[in-house]
């Protein structure tokens, strides 16, 4: 037997783990809640769809995260899908900006839930968080989403995939 070196398993380290993330693409959204914690927001790719009956999606939320508390005082958000002109969005909501001034970029409207949500976005996702479990390092949250909002059919996504941002129709 021999050893191929591109496909050899290796020890789940941390290390490993992160660069075997790295190689899972995933679809860039900008999750966001207001409520009685606060207007706050952030750039997440840890989401995925749970089920359609009742519809709900996860998402997953450093608890270190300078809004964490709101997300948890809150219970509601708006996961928001970008599309391909959103990268400088992106980034602003993943980096250290003022919750302000993140959201004084793009047009935002109040969903049913109150969390807001981004005109142009692929799609929103109004939820309200039904369960919280803790993780590691994370919050999983568990949404129950209440209401979708469709963008633009000719947009295309914003995807992460190897440490940078991509495209996709």
């Amino acid at each position: 037997m021999t050893s191929d070196p591109i496909n050899d398993e290796v020890e789940a380290t941390r290390l490993a783990f992160r660069e075997g993330m790295a190689r899972l693409a995933a679809a860039v959204n900008i999750v966001t809640t207001d409520g009685p914690g606060g207007l706050a927001g952030f750039t997440a790719s840890a989401v995925c769809s749970v089920t359609d009956r009742p519809p709900t999606l996860l998402v997953c939320l450093n608890r270190s995260s300078s809004v964490a508390g709101m997300f948890e005082k809150n219970r509601v958000l708006c996961v928001n899908t970008l599309a391909s002109g959103h990268e400088a969005m992106s980034k602003l909501f993943g980096g250290s900006t003022p919750q302000q001034e993140r959201f004084a970029s793009g047009e935002w409207v109040t969903g049913v839930t109150g969390a807001p949500r981004l005109n142009g976005a692929i799609v929103s996702f109004d939820c309200e968080v039904e369960n919280a479990v803790e993780s590691g390092t994370h919050h999983v949250l568990f949404c129950r989403v209440v209401g979708v909002a469709h963008g633009p059919e000719e947009d295309e996504a914003l995807l992460y995939f190897r440490r940078r941002y991509h495209y996709i129709r």
